[in-house]
């Protein structure tokens, strides 16, 4: 029979009275504080990573197609031929592709211009993205070519041109030669991403197209989206390998290049991981001050029951019988202040996953509120590798037992 666990499940957390030691009440807070910090830590790191990720990956898909010009006679236009289609249909990492076509231009009021790229908005998840990130108006379907003449915005580039939405304003192309239209906005994003917002316009794919006098089969490059975000460094290479082989064995005729979103973001994912770096410390420093406050508080609970270790061992108890016994007891505190931790910050990090209801600086920290992200397999394991540094951290302390004498705890009472 494990009579130390018995014991320590009945014995008394009081002392003297009624209401629990103040010692059990400071471990049992101070457990419930770091257990929720470190719960808040890894969600709202989890989530920023998920916001991130998820515009850079808006703007730019997992992996960028595009041509390589040999001679200065061929021209930097993806064309998306039978054989590249039958190339990219082989690779099982590839979930979806899209031509992308983006033009150079000037948005020019009757006092400001601006130099923009327009880029034409296709394909679902692009649409999506934009629409995630819409502030006003409503997106049209581009591809009808009553909506020709029909760009998005940027909040960055209305207000600078004093633009808002429904109105018209004068864009020139330079190409060949200039170009104008007179294009109608039908709504305004902000993705908080000064990086995209301050140069990038959405808006038809057939009048990029028609700009650049290019087919509606081509386009300056090819969006993929792939089915593993994590895997995107050895997909890029794999999908550059097979382009290489099939320009040698004579299936593709031009050379093509590859880039990657990591890439194209590494300012931003490298500041992600620099929360990364942030979250080991808190967990380090909050997990140090839990077991701190329990050591404490074991060792006060040790010395009020002195009285009950001398009873235990007079009994004939052993030694390492009675540490288990307080060992326990002080996994007991910790488990209390583990279920309120828990249930406190997740009801908590699960309402702001749902509302959004704290704000954050959205020009420091590219997002306006606090985003949240609940890994419930990473909750466990946090919540099973405090139980575990607990009962070895506890374990030390508990050897004050072993100092106690059954004659003298007797001679005082």
């Amino acid at each position: 029979m494990n009579y130390p666990l018995f014991i320590a499940r009945r014995l008394s957390l009081s002392a003297g009275g009624k209401r629990k030691a103040p010692a059990v009440t400071v471990a049992v807070a101070a457990v419930a504080l770091s257990v929720a910090v470190m719960i808040a830590s890894i969600s709202i790191v989890l989530g920023f990573k998920q916001e991130i990720r998820n515009k850079v990956v808006g703007f730019n898909g997992h992996i960028s197609l595009f041509t390589s010009p040999v001679t200065p006679d061929e021209d930097n236009i993806v064309t998306l031929t039978p054989s590249l289609k039958e190339e990219l249909a082989g690779l099982d990492f590839v979930d979806d592709y899209i031509l992308q076509a983006v033009a150079p231009a000037i948005l020019k009021t009757s006092t400001d211009f601006k130099g923009v790229y327009l880029k034409g908005l296709s394909g679902k998840s692009a649409i999506d993205f934009m629409n995630a990130n819409l502030e006003e108006g409503k997106l049209v379907d581009f591809s009808k070519p009553e909506n020709k003449n029909k760009i998005v915005i940027s909040r960055t580039a209305a207000r600078q041109l004093g633009l808002k939405n429904g109105d018209k304003i004068d864009t020139y192309f330079i190409t060949d030669d200039v170009r104008v239209r007179r294009l109608e906005i039908v709504g305004i994003f902000n993705s908080h991403f000064d990086q995209y917002d301050d140069v990038l316009v959405f808006g038809s794919l057939p009048l990029v197209q028609q700009l650049g006098g290019i087919g509606e089969n081509q386009g300056t490059y090819l969006q993929l989206t792939t089915n593993d975000f994590d895997r995107i460094p050895e997909y890029t290479s794999l999908l550059q390998s097979r382009l290489n082989e099939a320009l040698e064995d004579g299936r593709l005729f031009r050379l093509y290049k590859t880039d990657n979103v990591l890439n194209q973001g590494m300012g931003y994912f490298s500041w992600l991981n620099l929360l990364d770096t942030n979250v080991v410390v808190i967990l380090f420093l909050m997990m140090t001050v839990g077991c701190i406050t329990l050591v404490s508080g074991m060792l006060i609970i040790i010395i009020e029951k002195k009285r009950f270790i001398g009873m235990m061992k007079a009994l004939g108890a052993p030694t390492d019988k009675v540490r288990r016994v307080f060992v326990y007891l002080a996994i007991r505190v910790a488990l209390w202040g583990m279920i309120i931790g828990n249930v406190v910050m997740i009801s908590l990090m699960y309402v702001q996953e749902k509302t959004h209801f704290i704000p954050l600086d959205a020009e420091s920290y590219y997002i306006d509120f606090v985003p949240v992200k609940l890994s419930w397999i990473g909750i466990a394991l946090l919540n099973a590798g405090v139980l575990v540094v607990t009962y070895i951290v506890l374990i030390l302390p508990s050897r004050f037992v072993a100092g106690i004498s059954p004659a003298e705890t007797m001679r005082y009472e």
